[in-house]
């Protein structure tokens, strides 16, 4: 194995890790494995005693992840499209989502972060908590081998597919946006960053959306991608207030 795993973790964090196992109802040989799972690069870099980060395994995870929910989907929509079965997918393995499993499952109580993102709120940062959602399953895929990686993240992600199945997931704007945008305009929703505020470690973004030479925004996010997808949503809510156009009913329609 390719990663650099330290030993010798305290009697209290090894219990910390296996009340995390507990909650998640599976098992893992290797607590160190775990462990770095949970570590986020800004405490690596603070602490060279710790060796890596959980970057490899996030990774490593989002491969196994995608491959699971590929084939699941594979399995429930064979009979559809495969644009389909890929809009399905991009819910389902979304920053959001795996943001929301990770407080299901309590991630952020055992992340270890630097001071800089712990006093930033690091903890609540969805593109953190979804790269340690990615970086579990990729060290429960080591540990444990594909057929158990693979039962864990079905049980995770299939209640995640029904959501999207029955239209009850969050909604993605700038998909939604996007298809829009081609087909009344054939063009795409532009993205442009207004400004950035704030220290580097805390960030947060300010971005507009140009639809059809109309400026939406700003809008803003702790990170590029969630500010876009906050002027997205924008610009949706602007386009369905204009009511009466085809056009907005449908993107309506589409988003219930």
């Amino acid at each position: 194995m390719l990663l650099n795993v330290k030993g010798g973790l305290s009697r209290e964090r090894k219990s910390e890790l296996l009340s995390f196992l507990k909650q998640a109802q599976i098992r893992f040989r290797s607590l160190e494995l775990l462990n770095l799972a949970f570590t986020h690069r800004s405490c690596a870099n603070e602490d060279i005693s710790r060796g890596s980060n959980n970057e490899k395994l996030e990774f490593l995870g989002d491969s196994v992840l995608g491959m699971v929910v590929a084939r699941k989907l594979f399995e429930l929509l064979y009979d559809r499209p495969e644009g389909e079965l890929a809009r399905v997918k991009s819910f389902v393995v979304s920053e959001t989502t795996l943001a929301g499993l990770a407080r299901s499952l309590a991630v952020d109580r055992y992340l270890l972060l630097g001071k800089g993102e712990e006093q930033s709120g690091g903890r609540e940062k969805k593109a953190i908590l979804a790269d340690a959602m990615e970086a579990i399953i990729g060290a429960y895929y080591l540990d444990q081998g594909f057929e158990a990686a693979e039962h864990f993240v079905l049980s995770l992600v299939e209640p995640e597919i029904r959501k999207v199945l029955q239209n009850r997931h969050a909604k993605d704007y700038k998909t939604v946006l996007q298809e829009y945008v081609q087909k009344y305009h054939r063009g795409y929703p532009k993205y442009t960053l207004e400004r950035k505020d704030g220290p580097d470690h805390d960030r947060t973004f300010w971005i507009n959306c140009e639809v059809n030479g109309t400026l939406f925004g700003p809008a803003s996010g702790k990170n590029k991608k969630e500010a876009e997808q906050n002027a997205a949503k924008v610009a949706y809510d602007a386009i369905v207030a204009a009511g009466g156009l085809e056009a907005a009913r449908l993107l309506q329609v589409e988003n219930q």
